[in-house]
């Protein structure tokens, strides 16, 4: 069927291909790095006891039948060297048939990791990610010219998680509607970057004008991902620089990326390749007939799928990232939908001390991303995902979030525990472990122009209460 292939978009996909390799890879990587701290045996939120109680059928998972932290760490190690050789060209150099057989891999290795991953994998880019690594099976490889189907259906997820993100803001907080959530919103955003201050300090009738083009951005320009070319491919761009914004914003693990490496489906490719002077490509032979019948019954599936996000959409009563199945295929997305005015912070300290009393000397423990010693600016980690610090911010909103984890983070403190001291960027107890360990909460605020030249500080803190008082081990390990 020539209807079937899209000879045009050949380097589109190599793009997307490779990038969303990339992104698998990352994803593997961090998955490998910090498991045990979070979710190994003894990790925080051990997967052992959660699939004691999750049903198969809830959440499919390997794990289920078999866990031990060497066999995670293969399985996340495994991945990422799948994820590599795909980076790499191996999925092109195979037969059509092994390379959807390494994508297919690629997603039952990493929906195994988050299905079990409980609260700290139950970030929105997870399922973006399974989602459009299963869209990537049947996505073909160099053997083949792309199937229009595939391209059409990721362009649907596009305008997904742009659209659904758009919808959600102006149902939500007022402060999306009159122009003035990014007032607040650079300072107060999980985990700023480098330039966060920055653009924090940018005058506020910029602000307005950066949400205003955002708002078109999400409600206007993504219907433009289904019109003929050029204007698929304009409508692409613009999304791309609006997702490059975001990067350079803040810290937003894989989302920004991952969503910039989806609006290639709609770039034209003879158009890209012909502006980098690139060879120009010959049409393939015709597609088999058994990837054409898997292509047309994904799309039937995927349409049928579809009904859950678009009621959701098309409510009132919008939810934002969600899957509606365990597989987390054609879901629902969005960000935002309220933004915080002021910024709590959970400062973790310790002693050494086993007396406490007005003189007590407590140390601070560092983090890798989150805001925490004031004279440090915020670095870019993503797409890397840091859990911890993420989850941390959430406690700072409120401690019902992390009513599951911080005992047993503090816990780990408290014994020196490796895989835990790991994720984070300064021990102050090198030699052994405190002997008590506290938490409190300060009010963080950006800097002035003024403060930063006078002090070299980049947050202003002030202490707003009290987290968690300073807690002990019952019993000490001798």
């Amino acid at each position: 069927m020539e209807w079937f292939t899209a000879s045009g978009y050949w380097l589109s996909r190599l793009v997307l291909q490779r990038a969303l390799a990339g992104i698998y890879l990352i994803a593997f990587v961090s998955a490998a790095v910090q498991f045990r701290a979070l979710i190994g045996e003894r990790g925080m939120l051990p997967v052992p006891r959660f699939v004691a109680y999750a049903p198969l059928r809830r959440a499919p998972s390997v794990f289920h039948f078999h866990y031990s932290d060497r066999f995670f760490a293969a399985w996340a190690w495994g991945g990422a060297l799948l994820s590599a050789a795909v980076v790499a060209g191996a999925a092109d150099a195979v037969p059509l048939g092994a390379a959807m057989a390494m994508w297919a891999l690629l997603w039952v290795l990493y929906l195994s990791i988050v299905n079990v991953g409980q609260t700290w994998y139950s970030f929105g880019w997870e399922s973006l990610l399974l989602e459009a690594g299963f869209l990537a099976v049947f996505l073909g490889n160099a053997r083949t010219d792309p199937p229009v189907l595939v391209l059409w259906l990721l362009r649907w997820l596009v305008f997904r998680v742009e659209f659904g993100a758009g919808l959600i803001k102006m149902r939500g907080d007022a402060c999306w509607r009159d122009l003035t959530c990014l007032y607040y919103h650079h300072e107060t955003q999980p985990m700023p970057g480098p330039l966060s201050w920055f653009f924090h300090r940018l005058p506020r009738p910029l602000h307005r004008v950066e949400t205003g083009a955002n708002h078109v951005a999400q409600l206007v320009v993504p219907f433009g991902l289904f019109t003929p070319q050029p204007f698929a491919s304009v409508a692409a761009g613009l999304i791309i620089v609006t997702q490059l914004w975001l990067v350079a914003s803040g810290n937003f693990a894989w989302l920004n990326w991952l969503t910039i490496v989806l609006a290639f489906a709609a770039v034209d490719g003879s158009a890209m390749a012909e502006l980098f002077s690139l060879p120009g490509h010959t049409p393939l032979a015709g597609a088999p007939v058994w990837y054409e019948v898997l292509v047309l019954a994904v799309t039937v599936l995927v349409a049928v799928l579809s009904w859950w996000p678009v009621r959701n959409l098309l409510s009132s009563h919008q939810r934002m990232n969600m899957s509606f199945n365990a597989l987390h295929l054609v879901n629902t997305y969005g960000a935002f939908g309220s933004i915080n005015r002021s910024r709590f912070e959970v400062v973790v300290e310790g002693t050494d001390e086993e007396t406490l009393g007005g003189g007590t000397v407590w140390r601070e423990y560092g983090f890798r991303g989150k805001p925490g010693d004031p004279r440090r600016l915020p670095r870019q980690f993503a797409p890397y995902h840091l859990r911890l610090d993420w989850l941390m911010w959430f406690a700072g909103i409120s401690p019902g979030y992390a009513r599951e984890w911080f005992g047993p983070f503090v816990e780990r403190l408290l014994t020196g525990d490796r895989a835990t001291l790991r994720l984070l960027r300064h021990n102050p107890f090198p030699a052994a472990p405190p002997t008590h360990v506290r938490a409190r909460l300060y009010l963080y605020r950006f800097t002035t122009w003024r403060e930063l030249r006078e002090t070299g500080a980049w947050w202003h803190r002030t202490l707003a209460g009290e987290f968690l008082p300073p807690t002990r081990l019952a019993e000490r390990p001798s």
